[in-house]
């Protein structure tokens, strides 16, 4: 398996894996699709903090960070995504990009990961979990899919003490 940064050429099949998760599962509560010149787009923003996992299938995953919120106060605070193919899971392939993640953002001075996890995903709390990340809010039912009223769990971790 290659780490690597993601890149325009890439926007296809991250757009791929990303709608499957979108469709498939409680993971996110959007139901909007990503279409591949609106992942082009993103990864293009995301410069250095967008990478891919890819093995001898294809692509195995991906991780991103961006802003938590907008505006100076929040800059050394990032939020991520790291989704993967359902066949990559449980192989070690999510800590490596998040091993990628944390040092990318920690390098470029962020100090603090946030992560928005549905309560529908409790696989998702414990690899967090397991990493390092604690708990620090829970808001009960303010995510809706699938018609099901969703939790959201926030956790955090600090990446860097500068």
């Amino acid at each position: 398996m290659i780490i690597r940064a993601a890149g325009a050429p890439d926007a296809a099949q991250v757009a791929e894996l990303w709608n499957s998760m979108i469709r498939d599962t409680l993971a996110t509560f959007t139901t909007d699709e990503w279409t591949e010149t609106a992942m082009a787009e993103r990864i293009a923003q995301r410069q250095g903090a967008f990478w891919l996992a890819e093995d001898a299938q294809g692509l195995a995953g991906v991780v991103t960070f961006g802003p938590f919120r907008p505006g100076p106060g929040y800059a050394a605070t990032v939020e991520h995504s790291v989704i993967l193919r359902a066949s990559a899971q449980g192989r070690g392939v999510a800590d490596r990009l998040m091993d990628t993640a944390e040092a990318g953002a920690a390098a470029m001075g962020h100090q603090v990961m946030v992560a928005a996890i549905s309560g529908a995903n409790p696989r998702a709390i414990a690899f967090h979990a397991r990493r390092g990340f604690r708990q620090t809010g829970h808001m009960p039912q303010v995510g809706f899919k699938a018609g099901q009223r969703l939790d959201l769990i926030l956790m955090q971790k600090t990446i860097s003490a500068s």
